[in-house]
């Protein structure tokens, strides 16, 4: 990859993978593992890979770096959806910020309709031209926790949809649609910054979506 990091996101479009965002360290420090006591930054990176070609392309950046972010893909066009800016911990802001990508154009369109709650680590998917976004974790001065919040984007309206809660609060779970159900595995039932042990922390059932 053109550019070291993690805690970025992909998505695929036509025959391409656009990598976006995520944290790394500063330009001309030595790339090494990041830890919050270690000078590094959200990114604004937008690169695409051609598996055909195999060949990387430096795309134009994102107006918000971030990372621990969702993405989404509608109609051609990306989405990224709240993270977190400045570090890749939880320390850092969670962001509601929501950003238009046009791979054709190559060109970020105007700001979007605001997540109804800023988050980061969340579970994602798309289906049936809407965005889900669940789980994630925040923390600030008063708050600190996991999330139970589901909720759905259409890019179409530019609006959001608050829908039932999940059963479990849930920080990083993974996220997949199949056929017409968003599932949601693992996760920590607490925001990370509480240090939980990996064993107690991990939520081994599933939710099931169906959209109506």
């Amino acid at each position: 990859m053109p550019t070291a990091r993690g805690a970025g996101v992909a998505a695929l479009v036509g025959t391409k993978i656009y990598v976006l965002g995520g944290a790394s360290v500063h330009p001309g420090q030595k790339i090494v593992g990041l830890t919050p006591t270690l000078a590094h930054r959200s990114l604004d990176a937008n690169e695409a890979y051609d598996p055909a070609a195999n060949k990387w392309e430096t795309r134009s950046p994102m107006p918000t770096a971030r990372n621990h972010m969702a993405v989404g893909v509608v109609n051609g066009k990306i989405y990224v959806l709240g993270g977190r800016v400045g570090s890749v911990f939880v320390v850092a802001s969670g962001t509601d910020v929501v950003e238009e990508y046009d791979p054709t154009t190559d060109s970020w369109g105007y700001a979007r309709a605001r997540m109804p709650t800023a988050r980061s680590g969340t579970a994602y998917g798309t289906y049936g031209g809407k965005i889900y976004v669940a789980g994630g974790e925040f923390l600030n001065a008063q708050i600190v926790g996991a999330f139970r919040d589901l909720e759905a984007y259409d890019p179409a309206t530019d609006t959001w949809a608050i829908l039932p809660s999940l059963a479990l609060p849930r920080n990083a779970p993974a996220g997949a649609v199949l056929g017409n159900r968003f599932y949601l595995v693992s996760g920590q039932m607490q925001s990370a910054s509480i240090g939980m042990e990996a064993l107690s922390s991990t939520a081994t059932d599933a939710l099931e979506f169906t959209e109506k």
